[in-house]
């Protein structure tokens, strides 16, 4: 039995720990916080919640199979999962509408078609099924092994395939996710379509490569899903998992430093002084305030593997809205209000990024919840748009989204009881990320930019977890990554990944 210090309460983290715990190890986490759950926290106020964090809940077969493999229990038994149907309406900036079926491609199909003309929804198909392609070529080297030592393969390797576009006499392939969506969709309804995907994870659609498509079909493929009483119920069942198993926590305990012996992790020392000893740490913590607790060694310094650090990482702003007035029957759980300017957004975003108040696109979460409002004459409405890190948006800016969100909510403003806004420097409070930033999933290609250091580090001993680590952001990849580290432990270096 190995002594196991865990740093973070994030979900990657907890998932690592009831993993090792299963396998007979003793673990401790130290969470500098007073809660677990890392970004997947809930906001309180008057007889209304919110999440704050993530609102949806992608492949939850993660989560199934890590409440099977530490307890032999279903999710479905710590928590109500319910499939959101539609998946989403989508209004575009011209005033047109899409209301798209759940996990349903036929579906899907049909209604682009009666919602944007004949053939639109044939175009989006065909961009389905090349995502597939892209999904089935990199689900295993980029989610389900061990960073690969060749990497650089998957950096330059694009795994979509592009079909190919006549432009002034020459036939091109698309490289990136923008180019997809003007080369194979030509519509400029579905191109804003595509690239939500990539804009809610963060990514610029002009850069991300074009195997980002598969983040769309990931969506059409495997459903999407809410958990009753809001996504914190998920990240407090996996903590009453580990507490069942014996994990042992440690609240508003902040690491000071990794402790190191005969060149190897030897345990942590906490801001108080006192020192926990471990065989093996496994950090969930972002690559900054990692490197601060690693003396002598870059514990990442771009990775042990050499794999390229991500610059110019985004956030989000959120803004909570305590409503009067019941939510109508029928109402879409998830709307996304295209911005009217996909040049303006993009330019704010990611080439001059000031925080002006352009108008975003916007994700507008109305969930069928009474477990979030005081009664059924109220409703709890949660808007987030992606920001830069380190941004203060301002009040313009939730006023932008807010006015965008009237598209969805017919009569919003007059309903308001009161707001709140959520910044990313909220966001770095709670998860430690400089500039509150949020990273994204891992994707090949792009030179590798869009890459994590894999979960070893150049400290023996040392592991690391989370949305920082491979195989990236997004809840589900943050329990993959807790799959891999106790793999790594249990199993040993050799270890590759799920058979």
């Amino acid at each position: 039995m190995a002594r196991i210090a865990v740093i973070g309460a994030g979900m990657g983290a907890l998932s690592a720990a009831a993993r090792l715990a299963v396998a007979g190890h003793r673990v401790a986490v130290y969470e500098r916080t007073e809660t677990y759950g890392g970004a997947v926290r809930r906001r309180e106020r008057d007889g209304f919640a919110f999440d704050t964090g993530p609102g949806l809940l992608p492949l939850p077969a993660v989560y199934r199979d890590l409440f099977l493999k530490t307890g032999k229990e279903p999710l479905e038994d710590r928590v109500e999962l319910v499939q959101v149907d539609p998946s989403a309406r989508h209004v575009f900036a011209d005033g047109s509408e899409a209301v798209l079926p759940n996990a349903s491609r036929a579906g899907v199909v049909a209604a682009l078609d009666g919602a944007l003309g004949a053939g639109a929804g044939e175009r989006w198909g065909d961009v389905l099924v090349r995502a597939r392609e892209a999904w089935d070529r990199s689900r295993r080297p980029l989610l389900e092994e061990t960073l690969w030592p060749n990497w650089r393969v998957l950096a330059e390797r694009e795994p979509y395939p592009a079909a190919p576009h006549k432009r002034l006499l020459r036939t091109r392939r698309a490289g990136t996710l923008a180019e997809v969506a003007a080369w194979e969709l030509r519509d400029p309804r579905l191109a804003a379509l595509l690239e939500s995907h990539a804009l809610a994870y963060g990514l610029d659609p002009r850069t991300a490569p074009a195997g980002a498509a598969l983040l769309a079909y990931l969506e059409h493929a495997f459903g999407t899903w809410y958990v009753r009483g809001g996504l914190r119920e998920l990240a407090r069942a996996v903590y009453e998992r580990c507490v069942a198993r014996r994990v042992e926590f440690t609240f508003g305990a902040e690491v000071a430093r990794v402790r190191e012996k005969d060149g190897r992790a030897a345990g942590v020392e906490l801001a108080d002084g006192s020192v926990a000893e471990a065989d093996f740490v496994v950090a969930g913590v972002a690559p900054e305030p990692l490197d601060r607790l690693v003396t002598g060694t870059a514990a990442r310094g771009g990775g042990a593997d050499g794999v390229p650090p991500q610059r110019g990482l985004p956030s989000r702003l959120t803004v909570l809205l305590a409503l009067r007035g019941g939510r109508p029957e029928g109402t879409a759980h998830r709307t996304v209000v295209h911005a009217p300017d996909r040049e303006a957004e993009l330019t704010a975003l990611f080439d001059a990024p000031s925080g002006t108040a352009v108008r975003p696109t916007v994700t507008v979460l109305r969930p069928a919840d009474p477990a979030l409002v005081p009664d059924a004459g109220h409703e709890a409405v949660t808007l987030t748009a992606t920001v830069p890190a380190g941004a203060d948006p301002g009040a313009e800016y939730a006023e932008a989204m807010v006015a965008a969100a009237e598209c969805a909510v017919p009569g919003l403003r007059d309903r308001v009881l009161w707001q709140e806004r959520r910044t990313p420097a909220d966001i770095a409070a709670e998860t430690g990320a400089v500039g509150g930033a949020v990273p994204a999933p891992a994707l090949a290609a792009a030179g590798g930019r869009l890459l994590h250091p894999g979960n070893t580090t150049a400290l023996p001993g040392l592991f690391t977890v989370g949305g920082w680590s491979h195989p990236g952001g997004g809840l589900p990849h943050a329990g993959m990554s807790g799959a891999l580290v106790a793999g790594l432990i249990v199993e040993g270096p050799e270890f590759r990944g799920s058979q």
